[in-house]
């Protein structure tokens, strides 16, 4: 393709182009009628706190629907008239009345109206907007005439009509609605109270104009006698006057002097009675004053002295807390420092003995080894090494006895050539126990080589 023909190709696609985007517009750029409002919903621009709005409300302008992501819709302005025939509805007299009035709404213009009416009417036939309108009214128009008397109702129609457009035109804004007229009809009722009502006032009315006329008649009549009485009495007073004023000139002159003296002896008494008030009020606030002074001076003393004490005291109450810390800290490290050093000195004496057992443990096994490994010659072994230990031990039984003096009271020879005095020395060795008792005692058998030998008998 040649260079010319491939620029017609994007000129035609670029016309091509321009002309869809021309039409996509066209098509979508939407005129509201004068007695409609165009609701545009599906993704509408953001509120000013961040959120998408349902809708977008407009009347008397234009706006452009973007394709897929938005549509719109008509809501006719045209007025309903609904027909509300209250019947048996009782008023604040508890009486029952029938009340048939007309009522003409339509839907809003108001900004926040309009979308309240976006929001409910949207999609709604006009009768099912006007019965959902009915119903409201319906519930107002009772609850007007339950709190009004028959009396206001029937003759004060303004206020009956102002208090149902406020009731009405609040409920239906809030479905986007507003009330365009209000019209009542004749009021009745059952019971013929209204009726009543009608006849008293015509009765009142036709009474108070034959009072009237009767009024005027007797005011004509009072008229002419009070214009001849009044001649008459006119002329005597006239005469009287003259007299009257000069004595009137006369009491009013003695009437003023004495006011003036009166006066003066009101106004020094006032002076006297305000000094004494002022003097009096002085003192009182001077003894007040003082006796102020004397309660802050007391209380100031008395908060003084409590200061001191209790200052003292918590002093002296700190320093003996103090004193039982650091002491009860002592006597608990003194505490711990003993009971290481018994434990310390316990360890070193189990330790001791460890060792000593050990080495006797070893010299025993050493011992048991060296004789051949047989205990009873182990045991000779240690008992001959002991032998002078053990007969040195019985001596010392008897070594410490202190004898200053020994008294024989018998002379000679004894028995055997021996004296009272070597008798009280063998005895005296033989009170020890012998080797082989000792090893009874000590569950052991005295070795045969320390065993005495048995005597022989005498052969016959």
């Amino acid at each position: 393709m040649t260079p010319g023909g491939i620029a017609a190709l994007v000129i035609v696609v670029i016309v091509l182009l321009f002309a869809s985007a021309l039409l996509l517009f066209l098509t979508r750029y939407k005129k509201c009628p004068s007695d409609k409002i165009m609701v545009i919903y599906g993704k509408i621009s953001t509120d000013k706190d961040g959120a998408y709005r349902s809708s977008k409300c407009i009347h008397g302008g234009a706006a452009f629907i973007v394709p897929v992501i938005q549509a719109y819709s008509f809501l006719d302005l045209t007025p309903i008239s609904i027909s509300v025939d209250l019947k048996n509805t009782l008023s604040r007299q508890n009486i029952r009345i029938n009340v048939p009035s007309s009522f003409t709404v339509g839907i809003s213009t108001e900004v926040g109206i309009m979308q309240n009416a976006a929001e409910r009417l949207l999609g709604l036939r006009q009768t099912e907007i006007q019965e959902l309108a009915k119903d409201i009214i319906f519930g107002q128009l009772r609850l007007v005439v339950a709190t009004m008397n028959i009396e206001e109702i029937n003759t004060d129609r303004d206020k009956f009509l102002d208090q149902i457009s406020r009731n009405v035109e609040g409920e239906l804004k809030k479905i986007g609605l507003r009330l365009i007229n209000v019209n009542v009809t004749d009021i009745s009722d059952e019971s013929g109270y209204i009726i009543a009502l009608g006849k008293e006032a015509a009765a009142k009315a036709i009474n108070e104009a034959k009072i009237s006329v009767a009024e005027a008649d007797k005011m004509g009549a009072i008229g002419e006698a009070q214009a001849s009485r009044e001649q008459r009495v006119q002329v005597a007073i006239e005469d009287a006057s003259a007299i009257k004023g000069v004595n009137e000139s006369k009491a009013e002159v003695a009437d003023s002097e004495a006011l003036l003296r009166e006066r003066e002896a009101e106004a020094q008494k006032r002076a006297i009675v305000a000094e004494k008030v002022q003097s009096a009020l002085a003192l009182e606030e001077s003894y007040a004053a003082e006796r102020q002074a004397e309660t802050v001076r007391a209380t100031l003393e008395k908060a003084t002295q409590e200061a001191d004490v209790i200052v003292k005291m918590e002093i002296e109450k700190r320093r003996k807390e103090l004193e039982a810390e650091a002491e009860a800290e002592q006597t608990r490290r003194r505490a711990r420092g003993e009971a290481d050093a018994i434990f310390a000195k316990m360890e070193a004496e189990a330790r001791g003995i460890k060792e000593i057992l050990i080495n006797q443990a070893d010299g025993i096994a050493d011992l048991v080894k060296a004789a051949g490994g047989n205990p009873t010659d182990a045991m000779r072994l240690m008992i001959a090494d002991k032998i002078e230990t053990l007969v040195a031990t019985q001596v010392e039984a008897i070594k410490n006895i202190k004898i200053d003096k020994v008294t024989v009271w018998e002379g000679g020879a004894g028995k055997d050539g021996k004296t009272s005095t070597a008798n009280f020395l063998s005895g005296l060795l033989k009170s020890l126990p012998p080797m082989s008792d000792l090893f009874g005692m000590a569950g052991l058998s005295l070795p045969e080589v320390l065993k005495p030998a048995e005597k022989s008998e005498p052969a016959e």
